[in-house]
């Protein structure tokens, strides 16, 4: 059974040998490469003892502190301040081992290993202004997300890739292969696709399929085994003794974390037993029960280590390999584009912006100036400490992998939001609505009030949300249909108010020929991103292309449609 840590499946793929727990993250580095390092940062990230605030942020003194002191943090840090650090949804969200394992073959041959998961969807973001946004209106956003697209089977695929390199050929590349602050290029060590993993059903009970699922590294199957990776290394030990104390001794008897494939072990006491043994001979070697249960032989499939050549000291030290923390954050940085940029450097301003002490902004922007001068100079100038004086690392290098915007433009299962209300045209909006049916566009109708929108011929539509309960933060684009509403003066300020709004956030805005009576102004065809009913010849492809291209980076401004004429109100 193939279980992997991000995503809680309730069907996975069963194989004769048992669990094999993959646990990934949404980002190929880890921020430290000492596994006893780990308490320190969750440390530094928690709140403070005496107010226990902030409760649900890292941007704070002590945690920037932690990473200004602890250099090798940068670069998982920066990943986070770009924009893979606000996912558009986990069905968006490519993910990775971080540490490297090891592929043992029948020949007994080794070879080093990482994983990671593509989303068939490609990886997308959202803008900093809506995850802030969306955590306020509904910190249920993401969830949701997920379980409505299963439940409307849209089911969410990733393929699982594989990058290898032979044991021995570590040596011929320019990091540690061991370190997991450290990416693998897929330009240099190419992703080989091996499967594919499909959410096609939704668990059933949260608490027992999801809360008290229990994953441990240590859990592998024959043909997998471990690297001298160090934090791997801590790993193993680790997860088992906080699964114990998380959930309780027996923790893999639960139906969630026992191996669906026939089992046998020699363990029978211990509080919340829940397998009634009728065997009493729990030893081995033994001659009562003809000396089972036993270990399956290797020869018959059972697992066997690889066997390592060890040699020298057993001792805690800082590996010289790792000492480079600047090369691979400075290639990422020059793979993202003029716009992640931007994001990044957004980012990294809120986030230090919320730092009191002035010696920790001074001392990340002096931290940043190894990554790139103009990234912590511009930093420098918006939250209030000197520019940097020192010099970023003479790299160049830059990696097109590294970069979400190359993922194909697509608008299936993105969401629309129709604002509508009633005496809209029946036809047009009708064959709208069925052609995103069939393009898999998702949508919501919103309006003034629950109920039903009524067109001018009579076709009524339920309306699921409304100006209260939804917003132009919770969708990808803005469907314009306009109408009639009993408070017609309001109902129009809220359609403007969301239109301007999805406008200043890049989104496509789609306008019917009843919602171009509420708009006002000339130049409206030149407008990016904005397809108008009575402009084109074939409104649902326009628009339906324009939602596929998710963003319209080239509205120069970004203050939305006020600029350009498009506040007034229809009485």
């Amino acid at each position: 059974m193939i279980r992997q840590g991000i995503y809680v499946v309730k069907e996975l793929r069963c194989i004769d040998e048992g669990n094999y727990d993959l646990t990934t993250i949404a980002m190929p580095v880890l921020i430290n490469f000492d596994a006893m390092k780990f308490p320190d940062a969750m440390h530094a990230y928690q709140s403070k003892q005496d107010d226990d605030i902030p409760t649900a942020t890292g941007a704070h003194d002590r945690f920037w502190d932690y990473v200004a002191n602890n250099p090798e943090a940068i670069h998982m840090v920066t990943w986070i301040m770009s924009d893979r650090g606000v996912l558009r949804s986990y069905r968006h969200m490519e993910s990775w081992s971080i540490n490297t394992y090891t592929f043992i073959n029948d020949q007994g041959k080794a070879t080093y290993v990482r994983f990671v998961w593509k989303p068939v969807l490609g990886v997308e973001s959202l803008l900093q202004e809506e995850a802030i946004k969306i955590g306020g209106i509904d910190p249920d956003f993401h969830r949701k997300d997920l379980r409505n697209a299963i439940e409307k089977g849209a089911y969410p695929e990733y393929e699982l890739g594989v990058q290898l390199i032979p044991v021995g050929d570590e040596d011929k590349y320019e990091i540690d292969v061991l370190d997991p602050t450290k990416f693998w290029p897929e330009e240099k060590i190419p992703v080989e696709i091996i499967g594919k993993m499909t959410l096609n059903r939704n668990i059933e009970n949260y608490h027992t399929e999801s809360e008290q699922v229990a994953f441990n590294p240590a859990n592998v199957v024959p043909g997998i085994d471990f690297s001298n990776d160090p934090v791997l290394q801590g790993r193993l030990i680790a997860y088992h003794s906080a699964q114990l104390y998380r959930i309780g001794p027996n923790f893999q008897e639960l139906p969630i974390n026992k191996p669906v494939c026939p089992f046998h072990n020699n363990q029978r006491r211990g509080p919340m037993r829940t397998r009634i043994d009728v065997v009493h001979v729990n030893y081995h070697n033994n001659s009562l029960a003809d000396n089972t249960p036993h270990e399956t032989p290797i020869e018959e499939g059972g697992y066997e280590h690889f066997p390592k050549e060890v040699g020298g000291h057993t001792t805690r030290a800082h590996v010289d390999s790792v000492n480079d923390f600047y090369s691979q954050t400075r290639i990422f940085w020059n793979s993202l584009t003029p716009i992640e940029k931007m994001h990044t450097i957004e980012a990294f301003s809120y986030q230090l912006g919320n730092v009191v002490d002035e010696s920790v902004r001074q001392q990340n922007v002096n931290l940043l100036a190894n990554v790139d001068v103009e990234l912590a100079s511009t930093v420098a100038d918006n939250i209030g400490v000197a520019r940097p004086t020192g010099s970023h690392v003479p790299v160049s290098e830059s990696y097109a992998s590294l970069s979400q915007y190359h993922t194909p433009p697509s608008a299936y299962t993105k969401k629309v939001g129709v604002l509508i209300g009633d005496g809209f045209t029946d036809q047009e909006v009708l064959e709208v609505l069925e052609f995103f049916d069939q393009q898999k566009v998702f949508y919501d109708i919103i309006s003034e009030r629950l109920g039903y929108v009524t067109g001018a011929n009579g076709t009524k539509i339920k309306v699921g949300k409304t100006f209260l309960t939804s917003g132009p933060y919770l969708v990808d684009s803005v469907y314009v249909v306009g109408g009639n509403s009993s408070n017609q003066k309001r109902f129009t300020q809220n359609v403007l108010e969301f239109m301007n709004m999805a406008y200043k956030l890049y989104k496509p805005i789609g306008i019917a020929l009843t919602g171009q009576a509420m708009i006002q102004g000339p130049g409206m065809e030149n407008l990016e991103g904005v397809v108008i009913a009575g402009n084109s010849d074939n409104f649902k492809l326009d628009f339906v292309a324009a939602i596929a291209q998710s963003r319209f980076w080239n509205r120069d401004d970004g203050t939305g449609p006020a600029s350009l004429g498009m506040t007034g109100i229809t009485k």
